[in-house]
């Protein structure tokens, strides 16, 4: 009979093994209403095309698997766009309708569960309202998940929380009973012990678009950030 400290030893190396070399797939929520704004933010320009396509560019250009893109009913012009992009790129992608997604945010990631790769470990659930979210700060957070880290991974910048968040596939069945407008911060409080805050240098966990101003806000620091050679060359070239 093996020693139980061996056992416990050999558990956790293939836990690690299968945390380290399992899939990990990301939701991007672009299904949401912009009551704020009385029009749909994500299909505002950004550079070359829209908010939401620039969110989703950052996180096929990180090292996650797949991305789920939940959208709203008539966005056609935004699947009509996605075509442009390479072969490659495509197959990480695949585009779910919400067609409940006047039923608020936990609709939308109900929906993108349910199309997620089944072997997924873990889920990243990212908002499509981020545009100075950096690539270099997702491939942080999914190095910390699949280093074991923690079971949900959170970044901060000074000490703020923000997204995107990571859950292990052990949450999938809380996520799916979410409702209303909420997102999975209320499983940070349920499952304390289970959260690891990784401290970001970049304010883009914490910045999105809301209003009319934040968006003129965004697009002015965005031509600032282009002079000085876009967000992966400037000064802050840590995550």
């Amino acid at each position: 009979m093996l020693d139980r400290n061996f056992e416990n030893a050999l558990n956790l190396t293939e836990f690690q093994r299968k945390r380290k070399d399992g899939v990990i797939s990301a939701i991007l929520l672009g299904a949401g209403e912009s009551k704020r704004m009385k029009i749909d933010k994500l299909h505002l320009p950004w550079g070359r095309g829209t908010v939401l396509e620039h969110c989703l560019d950052t996180l096929l250009r990180s090292t996650v698997d797949e991305v789920i893109v939940v959208l709203r009913p008539q966005s056609e012009a935004f699947e009509k766009r996605l075509q442009t992009k390479s072969a490659q790129l495509r197959k990480r992608v695949k585009i779910v309708v919400n067609q409940r997604y006047r039923l608020g945010m936990s609709s939308s990631i109900r929906e993108g569960l349910r199309a997620i790769n089944p072997k997924s470990e873990g889920v990243l659930i990212g908002l499509g309202d981020q545009p100075f979210l950096r690539t270099r700060t997702i491939d942080l957070l999914l190095r910390s998940f699949r280093e074991g880290r923690g079971e949900i991974i959170v970044p901060s910048f000074r000490g703020k929380k923000g997204h995107p968040v990571i859950f292990h596939r052990k949450f999938k069945r809380e996520l799916l009973q979410l409702r209303g407008d909420i997102g999975g911060r209320s499983l940070l409080t349920r499952h304390p012990a289970d959260v690891k805050t990784i401290p970001v240098s970049s304010e883009g966990v914490i910045t999105d678009i809301d209003t009319w101003e934040e968006y003129r806000r965004a697009l002015r620091r965005k031509r600032r950030v282009d002079e000085k050679g876009g967000p992966e060359k400037t000064r802050q070239r840590s995550q």
